[in-house]
């Protein structure tokens, strides 16, 4: 008892005795800074408000200090000195905000330095902008803390939303699918989630489950939402999280078995930043964790005070061995250097607080806060600063510092090793010299070698089957018709399916057999306890997006409406939607069916021709053929009767002119081509059936208001009714005897007309109903059937590749013949019906019989009017163009006595009129030179005896011919008619 005195006195001495030396040092490091400059300056009140238990509170609180020194040490001619006001916020918000109360109302503070965290400085910023006292945060990283919009708030740190687009690239460079962030659920760990999902989701990254951790869970709760995770696909988790409660989750990971091959794990910036200052117990259960945290170049400043903090940082704090300096202390020592600047800037002339006078005792603390006269001066202040600090460039934008280079790290036995960078313009490059260049376009690996964890170099897939978890539900359609797809068969006593099959559930059994991998599934039919479907297919597929099936199988048509919701496999059917109408046979029965082979103006055009070729021919001929000649009708009998016989080529006159022979053999080959032509198509109309369809367009249907019919709780309803179709004359169907039934009605007694269907459900009923109905173009464009999976499921991609080996092999055209038979009906294409042929497909022919015709006219004319062309230009001037055309016109129609036909008939006759003359005239005498023959005379004519004989008007008045009246009969028929 008497020791207790003493004892009490010494423990206030040594009380007294620390206030008295801390009072001094403040002093003495004022007291110094006046000594060297000989001037006095002026003190300038900081509060900093830290969490001087954390880790980054006690590096923060060092940082500050060797800043505080330094930049005077530097700066020594400033009149300002910046004096911290310390508060520890215990790692609470109350606490935060009751220290930043104290030192805005007691203390007049000018600046508060801190808090740590984003929950305590919420609040401390609100207290900062009522007084206008800028509050400037190093380690308070929420991107919840700009929609403050608080202009007194400076972030000395990069915001969080920064690095989330450095994770998505991370993503999407090995290719997984989908993500699950695990985080902590409080202010700091919920406001990032918002931009990770939205960069996640623009690259098509799924997040089918987000994992929130309370911030208060016990070691068993950790465990529990782990093993949810577990029994889950997913194998790609983001953690985003204070280090105390990241670590417990990390490590509970590790003791469950996530820490496989099989698994990866990103830590955020919030935890990459400190993981080495945890315990080592900790630090085995981070290996081949990535990681993406702030870049920091390499300076020789940044060495030499590393090294100094290191020596000041374990003397003041020998207790903590695993610390290390971070980012949060380098940006706590260059904020420490803005602050410094900006006060030096903004002057000490406005350093007092305004207050409100509040009467009465009841008014609170928050409403006896000043004001400072000083905080808009130094807030502008604090906007301009600009300068290269320890972390890098250093100056305010917005409010906050701007978006920089992360480098992302690879955990590796109790270091880290870098392993690439990311950033804003280059995304993510290798080395940090090729960020310049245009590393998005190369094909070069982004990033390098990495231990994953399980200590394997192979990059994990993201996801797995969980064998120990349930099975994938597998959605069936139930259906009544057209079972051959899928077929449920319904036990109504347990109100469960007996058996599922079908040919797309043995499709799908046998693309899960060439999966690399077991998948263990189940199929689930969705269907009413009745048995009946439960809703239609859309809704079906619906249930794959609400997470009710993790897949559906069946005739599921890939169409964009759905694509939109689900993902979908590859094909593994042909594809389109076309219309199904019944055929008629077209073939009419009458009498002038030989008719219909030629269309009318190719009936029209083939007779014209058949008279021009006749008159050409008379034309070339008529001077030289004896068989064109004659009385006129006899001529144009001729004319006719040659030109039309060659149809069946039984013409008997010849023809002893080149040219006509040249015009009759292209006319020969031209009537050759039409009657082969013609006799091919009248017998095909007189033996094939000429099947035609009742409709050939869908817009018939619509202008007459006819039904037309669909598959029911198809889609194709849903396409009639965007063409416009009234619902009332769209009717559904559920089985090929059903849509046989509607047709068989028809529209008028209450059946359809047409039925629009799929293409696979068409060849069905068309190998049942073969000949009596076919489909007719347009083809609407379809993707066919595929199987469906959840959004962004990586399944889909695998079971595709899966789809496409099995329908390159024998096993898909197995599996068709299980199911329908090999039944087939020849497809049916009622543009092959035949019909009329018309002159477009000939005019080419004619083309070319008119060119050699008219070519061999002019060619004919040309010698005719040469060989005459004396008799042309000796006419008197005063004969008129018609008289010579006359003129011309008589001789045309003389003989040319010149041709060689006429001289071989010139012997014979003059061998006859010597008989004549012996017999008949001259009695018997033997003379065999006879005279000659008025007609064996050239038909050249004097043009001057010529002249005359038209003068007189007769042409026959020729001095040629002999005034002997004993001229034979035959020699007067002769050359009259010859001449």
């Amino acid at each position: 008892m008497k020791g207790s005195p003493t004892i009490r006195i010494n423990f206030n001495s040594f009380i007294t005795i620390c206030l008295f030396l801390n009072v001094c040092l403040s002093q003495g490091v004022t007291a110094q800074s006046q000594n060297t400059t000989g001037d006095a300056t002026i003190p300038v009140k900081v509060g900093v408000v830290l969490d001087m238990d954390s880790v980054v509170g006690k590096i923060g609180m060092s940082c500050l200090n060797m800043a505080l020194l330094d930049f005077y040490a530097t700066h020594p001619h400033y009149k300002t000195r910046l004096v911290f006001n310390t508060k520890d916020s215990m790692d609470d918000v109350v606490a935060a905000a009751s220290a930043a109360v104290e030192l805005i109302r007691n203390v007049e503070v000018q600046a508060i330095i801190g808090p740590r965290s984003s929950m305590q400085a919420n609040f401390v910023i609100i207290l900062g902008n009522k007084s206008q006292v800028p509050v400037i945060s190093f380690s308070a990283t929420s991107p919840s803390l700009t929609s403050l919009k608080s202009p007194y708030f400076f972030r000395a740190a990069q915001s969080g939303s920064f690095q989330v687009n450095a994770i998505s690239d991370i993503v999407k460079e090995f290719g997984w699918r989908e993500v699950v962030p695990i985080y902590v659920d409080n202010l700091f760990g919920e406001t990032l989630i918002p931009y990770l999902t939205a960069a996640l989701q623009d690259i098509n990254i799924r997040v089918p489950y987000l994992s929130a951790i309370p911030e208060s869970a016990d070691d068993d709760l950790i465990a529990k939402e782990l093993y949810k995770l577990m029994n889950n696909q997913t194998r790609v988790f983001i953690v985003h999280a204070t280090m105390t409660i990241g670590s417990r989750i990390l490590v509970k990971a590790e003791e469950i078995g996530m820490m496989s091959e099989e698994y990866v794990w990103i830590m955020t910036d919030s935890m990459t930043t400190l993981w080495r200052s945890i315990d080592s117990s900790a630090i085995n259960a981070l290996q081949g964790i990535l990681g993406v945290k702030s870049y920091v170049p390499k300076s020789k400043e940044l060495e030499n005070f590393t090294v100094r903090w290191k020596r000041k940082f374990q003397s003041d704090n020998p207790n903590v061995t695993n610390a290390e300096m971070n980012i949060f202390g380098l940006w706590a020592y260059d904020a420490t250097f803005a602050l410094a600047r900006a006060v030096e800037n903004a002057g000490t002339a406005n350093l007092r607080f305004n207050r409100t006078n509040i009467s009465g005792s009841g008014a609170t603390d928050l409403e006896t806060l000043g004001v400072s006269e000083n905080g808009p001066r130094l807030i502008k202040e604090l906007s301009k600063i600009n300068f290269t600090g320890l972390s890098g460039d250093f100056h305010f934008v917005n409010g906050q510092l701007e978006s920089s280079v992360f480098q992302i790290v690879n955990a590796n036995g109790n270091g880290e090793r870098r392993v690439g960078f990311w950033t804003p313009q280059s995304g993510l490059v290798k080395d940090w010299k090729s960020t310049n260049t245009s590393a998005k376009s190369s094909s070069k690996p982004k990033l390098g070698p990495i231990i994953w964890p399980g200590d394997t170099n192979s990059v994990p897939k993201g996801w797995k089957i969980p064998v120990e978890g349930k099975k994938l539900k597998i959605g069936v359609p139930v259906k009544d018709g057209f079972t051959e797809f899928v077929k449920v068969t319904w036990d109504f006593n347990s109100k469960k399916a007996k058996s599922i099959g079908g040919y797309c559930i043995d499709v799908f059994d046998a693309v899960m057999r060439k999966m690399p991998y077991p998948v263990p599934y189940e199929y689930v039919p969705f269907a009413t306890p009745e048995g009946n479907a439960a809703g239609s297919y859309n809704d079906l597929v619906d249930q794959v997006f609400y997470g009710i099936y993790d897949g559906v199988v069946g005739d599921i048509t890939i169409v964009a409406n759905r694509s939109l919701y689900v993902d979908f496999t590859l094909p593994y059917t042909e594809s389109g939607v076309s219309m199904l109408v019944p055929v008629r046979d077209n073939k009419k029965k009458n009498a002038w069916v030989f008719l219909q082979p030629l269309t009318s103006d190719l009936w029209v055009t083939s007779g014209c021709f058949f008279v021009f070729i006749g008159f050409v021919v008379w034309v070339l001929e008529h001077r030289i053929n004896e068989d064109f000649r004659g009385p006129p009708a006899h001529q144009v009998g001729t004319s006719f009767w040659f030109s039309f016989s060659t149809m069946v080529f039984a013409h008997r006159e010849k023809v002893v002119s080149n040219l006509g022979r040249f015009v009759v053999i292209i006319w020969c080959f031209v009537v050759l081509v039409l009657t082969q032509s013609y006799t091919a198509s009248l017998t095909s109309l007189l033996t094939v059936e000429q099947l035609q369809p009742t409709v050939t367009d869908i817009n018939q249907l619509l202008k007459r208001r006819k039904s037309v019919g669909f598959l029911s709780a198809s889609f194709v309803k849903d396409m009639l009714l965007g063409m416009k179709f009234d619902e009332s004359h769209i009717k559904k169907y559920r089985t090929l005897e059903e849509l046989h039934d509607l047709f068989t009605q028809g529209s008028a007694n209450g059946g359809i007309s047409a039925a629009l269907d799929e293409i696979p459900y068409i060849r069905l009923f068309l190998s049942k109903y073969c000949g009596k109905y076919t489909t007719v173009k347009p083809t609407s464009k379809t993707d066919g059937f595929g199987f469906v999976f959840p959004k962004g499921s990586p399944l889909a991609a695998d079971v595709s590749r899966a789809i496409l080996n099995v329908t390159q092999g024998d096993e898909m055209q197995k599996v068709h013949n299980k199911w329908f038979n090999n039944v087939t009906c020849p497809d049916f294409d009622p543009t092959v019906s035949s019909n009329s042929l018309g002159l477009e497909s000939f005019w080419g022919l004619f083309l070319i019989a008119g060119v050699a015709s008219m070519s061999a006219l002019i060619i004919f004319a040309a010698m005719f009017l040469y060989e005459q062309k004396h008799v042309l230009f000796q006419f008197y001037p005063e004969n008129s163009v018609w008289r010579k055309v006359r003129t011309m016109s008589r001789i045309f129609d003389q003989k040319d006595l010149s041709s060689h036909t006429f001289k071989k008939t010139e012997a014979r006759d003059a061998s006859c009129h010597c008989s004549v003359h012996s017999i008949g005239a001259y009695g018997s005498s033997t003379n065999t030179n006879c005279p000659p023959s008025p007609s064996v005379g050239s038909n050249q004519v004097d043009p001057s005896d010529f002249v005359f004989m038209v003068e007189q008007g007769s042409v026959t008045d020729s001095p040629d011919i002999p005034p002997s009246a004993e001229r034979s009969s035959i020699e007067f028929a002769d050359y009259s008619h010859g001449q």
